[in-house]
């Protein structure tokens, strides 16, 4: 029957969801924020509301090139990941960084060299008045303001990521392109995407403020599928994913950091099995011992930032020591226990940290000729501990 909706149909409204006025206050919130780029070296900071951000880097990729060649055409803007998500929650959400994606063709390597070129020139564009730009060139631009650039090009995924900011501790600003994208989510709380076009383009049109009663349109979308699955995810903090072993590194990382933070399994009795494969993906996309020990500590430098996240990486290291422990099936004995090993060691070295920065400013005492330091009992104040594989 013409009228009638296929299950594709369903499936796929099922993925939308109009976002309430309570969300697109919060989304206009974080539009409005001002970012903060910070430069290396002696470039200044860079400071530009998000929204402006976002304006300046499409009209740069929508302008026509020097040659006279054709513009390109921005399918749309979507605020995606961890704020995304912050957005949507009715609690406050933390989030380290802000995602962006652009819709784009990148069909060619001509493309990906036109969007490395417009975000430079919007750098270009936002340094402050009284900087000289004559002599800043493309190259120290990158240097300066750019701490990451992926170019992905193969069968199925045609993407690029280039992550503005090099100050820990603050937000980075992450502008990823998309063609296309096999996998765009780990878990479905963070699986979700807000299109910001009807946004942007009521501050073009108005400058009247967001009410109750005006307000644009907004939509967003759930990668994980059903959107208010998700949502109730998000909301009372359970853990669900899709065929983790499509995920690089197999989302064991970020599990571990949900579980750390109190989420817990939406199905607990199928837990154990997605852990298996989570474990196999990540020791196929880093089987060296080396390996696994740069992306562990790379995890721990972007993730557990401030005095509250660093207050966790102990506790997150002994359930990734567990969850490694009690559901690798992929690895040979020694292997295993080599990993296990590192992980054990990494807490350790946070533990001797932790307890350095508890002790108090070491006395000095001179007496009868004889200088001494006073070494006072560190008292233990772990409560578990993670035990070496022999």
């Amino acid at each position: 029957m013409g009228g009638e909706k296929t299950k594709s149909d369903s499936e796929s409204e099922q993925r939308l969801a109009v976002l309430s006025y309570e969300q697109v206050r919060r989304l206009k919130d974080v539009m409005d924020d001002t970012v903060m780029i910070h430069g290396r070296g002696n470039f200044p900071t860079l400071e530009v509301k998000l929204r402006d951000l976002v304006t300046v880097v499409r009209e740069k990729l929508e302008a026509p090139t020097a040659d006279g060649g054709p513009a390109m055409r921005v399918r749309d803007i979507r605020l995606n990941g961890g704020c995304a998500s912050h957005v949507l929650a009715t609690e406050s959400q933390p989030y380290n960084d802000l995602d962006l994606i652009f819709g784009v063709e990148l069909s060619s390597t001509k493309n990906f060299d036109r969007v490395k070129a417009a975000v430079l020139n919007s750098l270009l564009d936002l340094l402050p008045e009284g900087v000289s730009r004559k002599r800043i060139s493309s190259c120290s631009l990158k240097e300066a303001y750019v701490s990451k650039m992926v170019k992905v090009n193969q069968d199925g995924d045609r993407w690029s990521l280039i992550s503005l900011g090099n100050s820990r501790g603050h937000k980075n600003v992450e502008l990823k392109f998309v063609d296309s994208m096999k996998r765009q989510f780990e878990f479905s709380v963070d699986s979700f995407q807000i299109v910001l076009d009807s946004l942007l383009l009521f501050y073009e049109c108005s400058d009247l403020p967001i009410t109750e009663t005006m307000y644009p349109t907004v939509v967003g979308e759930s990668m994980y599928g059903d959107f208010q699955e998700a949502l109730y995810h998000l909301q009372k903090k359970l853990i669900a994913t899709r065929h983790p072993e499509e995920i690089r590194g197999g989302g064991l990382l970020k599990y571990c950091n949900l579980l750390v933070k109190n989420y817990h399994p939406a199905k607990p009795d199928h837990i154990k099995t997605l852990e298996r494969y989570m474990c196999s993906r990540f020791f196929i996309d880093f089987p060296d011992i080396l390996q696994q020990r740069a992306k562990l500590e790379n995890y721990l430098w972007n993730h557990f930032v401030g005095p509250e996240e660093e207050s966790l990486k102990y506790q997150y290291l002994l359930l990734l020591h567990n969850v490694v422990e009690e559901s690798t099936v992929c690895l040979m004995g020694h292997e295993r226990r080599q990993t296990l090993n590192l992980i054990a060691q990494l807490g350790n070295q946070v533990l001797y940290a932790k307890q350095t920065r508890l002790l108090p400013t070491t006395a000095f005492i001179y007496a009868n000729g004889y200088n001494y330091y006073y070494a006072p009992l560190v008292p233990c104040t772990c409560t578990s501990y993670m035990t070496c594989s022999s």
